[in-house]
């Protein structure tokens, strides 16, 4: 293993940009994971950058499965690709209008902002 090594990068340690819960999305400049635990605002809190997760989602939304899914400012998940929102991955089921939540595959660390 290369000696600059450092960690897998599944879970990363980020501070919280405000009070989280378990389950949260939590977006740090265009990384967005899914909180590990509750944590305060400033304080260290794991995020999971991959795997399959439902989060809370725009309610009135209906997502299909491959649909490409953003993180917005407010921490909900969304299908919408408009500025300021974080590419996090791709829905893998159907979510109906209106629902809480999806289900999202994360894929790893957006590759910047969306664009409008």
């Amino acid at each position: 293993m290369a000696k600059n090594f450092v960690q897998p990068g599944h879970v990363v340690t980020v501070p919280a940009p405000a009070a989280v819960s378990s389950g949260d999305l939590v977006t740090v400049g265009v990384l967005t994971g899914v909180a590990q635990f509750d944590a305060g605002s400033g304080d260290p809190v794991e995020i999971a950058l991959e795997g399959v997760h439902e989060v809370a989602k725009t309610s009135a939304q209906a997502w299909t499965v491959g649909a490409a899914v953003y993180a917005t400012a407010a921490g909900l998940a969304t299908t919408a690709a408009t500025t300021g929102n974080v590419l996090i991955g791709v829905a893998l089921e159907v979510a109906a209008n209106p629902s809480a939540t999806g289900v999202v595959r994360l894929n790893g660390a957006a590759p910047a902002a969306a664009e409008a």
